[in-house]
Order: structure tokens, then C-alpha cells, then sequence
């Protein structure tokens, strides 16, 4: 299974770096087998049935970015260097995070950074590309600071457009988030609003919430051409007894568990590796999945449009073929779907599942 096999030709104007307004006015891209439908967001409802659950992730996106200030004194007199800082997960001391930091050259073990807001941080080691920081506060003093200081951590391929402003600490998150600690957001979730969640309580479809903080490494490129030998990077999450339970309950039931987007349906087949069926879980899952994946728990996906030769496409091809999926990505693109984090929303639904709604038309590696 070749690298080349999840390319694909996507025009630059169709990477979105704004969100459409309402959440719920985002196109919706309905592909039940081998049909394909255009819809919104907001028509969800009618392509759903009563007694589907949806699995949301409740993780919040921290404002992970940070711009500060390297003094050194020496012979030439007092310097400063500009750094540029992405925390990426809280290490076991408190204060202490791994980090992305530009240019991590131009810093020194036990320099200081000051970040403005009373937050500065001194650096501990540098490990396999990145730092590890010890910040001056913890709690919700960190919290506090962090949150005056920082920025969102907009993807890069937004970042590399425009910078983060006050917007984004709105539009790059969930309405319901609530468990601190990723650095990038559950994207598809981005979609839904108070009228959206309203209407699908109506319908009479049902909501589990699942923990899982999305990591930078979501957004590291695959560079190695046979895929099946790519590390995935390793992000904590947790499946509650009460969700797990609803979710079980469901699949007896003879309802579809339907992840909105592909953190939840990575950390809900977690849960499921050890004997097919979903279990209270909590760790680190470092899951990959590709073609040839078998799916435990998942019936439908919901999910934005992903990158060229990423981890992402190819847990959307493992879930509907490849094949398939190469039609569905033409489509969006000779549709002009927007791509990417702020981008339109995807209704992906195998053969195997009965077609209702609004048209009649599967191992931790």
C-alpha cells in the first residue's frame, strides 16, 4: 500500500480559513455507498433515524501558541530573540510540557522565555526535535495566564495564511467542549449549534460524549512510502462506563453509532480492540487506521475533507473503500466543497447499512 495510492490534485482556493456562519450553514456532503448527495449541515436530521447515537468529542482546545521573548546577557551587551511556542501535552512534573519551539536552535538548556501575563517558562531539555519546558505557574494560575497569553493553535495550513485572532478562540471550538487539553480541534464538530443539536434531539437521535485531546501530531505528514510502516503519534482519551454503556446499548438496539469525526471514531475503536465489543477505556492510543482495518463499533462517519496522503484520508478509505473514496474526493472538489479544519462536512455511510433519512439511495496496529 503506496503513499501515492492517498494523493490526490486539491486547488489552494478550496482550503477554508474561516468557518462558515452559522456552524450548521456548512455544506454537507452525503455519501451512502456509491451515491453521493449535496446537502447542509443543518439538514443532518433528515439523514439520520431515531435511536442513531451520535459520539461527540468533549475535549477543549487550550490556547496552546504562544510568542515570547529570549533575553541573553554577554560580551556584546543584553540580546533578545523572538521564540515561537506550541505546548503539545503536560509532561508527569507539574509545570513542565513538551513543546514545539521555533527556533529551538537559538535556545539554550536553563534559558528563560517570557511570554507576557506573568507566564514565562525556562527550558528543561531538548528531546528528539522539541523542548521541554518548566513553566513558572501551575493550576489554575497556568490556566489563567494561558489563556491572556496565548492563541489558538490553528493548523498550519491556516497558520501559514493568517494569524490567530479572537474569532478563532470562538469558531475553533466545540460549543459543548469541556475537558482541557488538546491542541488541535475535533473539526466536524465545529459544525453543530444550539438550533443543530436541538433539531437532531427531535428527531429523536441520541448523544454520547467521549474524551480524546487531539494532539499536534495530527497534522504530521506521513513520510514513509509503504504506509503500513507509519508511526502514528500517540494521543490520551478516555470512554466512560456511561458512555460505553449508551453506545452498546445502541448497537443491541439495532441502532447506528455514528463518531462525528475521526478523533472520536479512533478512540471508540480503541476501546473495542480487545474483543470486538466497546468497553470503558482510558490511555494512550496510538491506532492507525488504513485499508484492510476491521471497524467494531462505527456504522456512518462524520468528517471534514482531509489533507493529500494523510492519515486521515486513509481511515476514510478504510472505512469506505478506496476506490470510493477517490469519487467522493472528485466530487468535492469539482463541487468546490471547502477543505480542512474550517472547512465542509462529509456523511460518510457503508453498504452494509440500511439507507433511511432523507434519501432512499470494521486492531491497535
Amino acid at each position: 500500500m503506496k503513499l501515492s495510492d492517498f494523493d490526490f490534485d486539491l486547488p489552494e482556493a478550496l482550503i477554508a480559513t474561516r468557518p462558515a456562519r452559522p456552524r450548521s450553514a456548512a455544506r454537507l456532503l452525503v455519501a451512502h455507498g456509491d451515491q453521493v448527495a449535496d446537502a447542509h449541515v443543518h439538514d443532518l436530521p433528515d439523514w439520520l433515524r431515531p435511536g442513531d447515537r451520535l459520539v461527540l468529542n468533549d475535549t477543549r482546545v487550550i490556547p496552546a501558541r504562544l510568542n515570547g521573548l529570549r533575553h541573553r546577557s554577554g560580551a556584546a551587551g543584553e540580546t533578545e530573540a523572538q521564540i515561537e511556542v506550541t505546548l503539545l501535552e503536560p509532561q508527569v512534573e507539574a509545570g513542565n510540557w513538551s513543546a514545539m519551539i521555533k527556533p529551538l536552535r537559538k535556545l539554550r538548556e536553563g534559558e528563560r522565555i517570557t511570554f507576557g501575563a506573568g507566564l514565562n517558562a525556562v527550558l528543561l531539555a531538548k528531546v528528539d526535535g522539541q523542548g521541554v519546558l518548566q513553566f513558572n505557574l501551575t493550576g489554575d494560575d497556568f490556566d489563567a495566564a494561558l489563556a491572556r497569553a496565548g492563541a489558538m493553535p490553528l493548523p498550519p495550513y491556516i497558520a501559514a495564511r493568517r494569524a490567530a485572532d479572537a474569532q478563532d478562540a470562538q469558531d475553533y471550538q466545540t460549543v459543548w467542549a469541556r475537558h482541557a487539553g488538546a491542541v488541535a480541534a475535533p473539526t466536524a464538530s465545529l459544525h453543530f449549534d444550539a438550533a443543530l443539536l436541538a433539531a437532531l434531539e427531535a428527531r429523536g437521535v441520541q448523544v454520547s460524549y467521549v474524551t480524546l485531546h487531539v494532539g499536534a501530531g495530527t497534522f504530521l505528514p506521513v513520510k514513509v512510502e509503504d504506509v503500513t510502516s507509519h508511526k502514528m503519534h500517540a494521543e490520551w482519551g478516555e470512554v466512560t462506563q456511561a458512555a460505553a454503556t449508551e453506545i452498546a446499548a445502541t448497537k443491541r438496539a439495532g441502532g447506528r453509532v455514528i463518531p462525528v469525526g475521526t478523533t472520536a471514531l479512533r478512540l471508540i475503536e480503541s476501546a473495542a480492540r480487545e474483543n470486538g465489543e466497546i468497553r470503558p477505556w482510558q490511555g494512550e492510543t496510538d491506532i492507525f487506521i488504513y485499508p484492510g482495518f476491521t471497524f467494531f463499533v462505527t456504522d456512518a462517519l462524520m468528517t471534514n475533507f482531509h489533507l493529500p496522503k494523510s492519515t486521515l484520508l486513509m481511515l476514510v478509505a478504510a472505512f469506505m473503500g478506496q476506490g470510493r473514496m477517490r469519487r467522493v474526493y472528485a466530487h468535492a472538489v469539482a463541487q468546490q466543497y471547502r477543505f480542512f479544519s474550517y472547512g465542509d462536512a462529509s456523511l460518510l455511510i457503508p453498504d452494509q447499512i440500511a439507507a433511511t433519512g432523507a434519501q432512499t439511495t470494521s486492531a491497535r496496529r
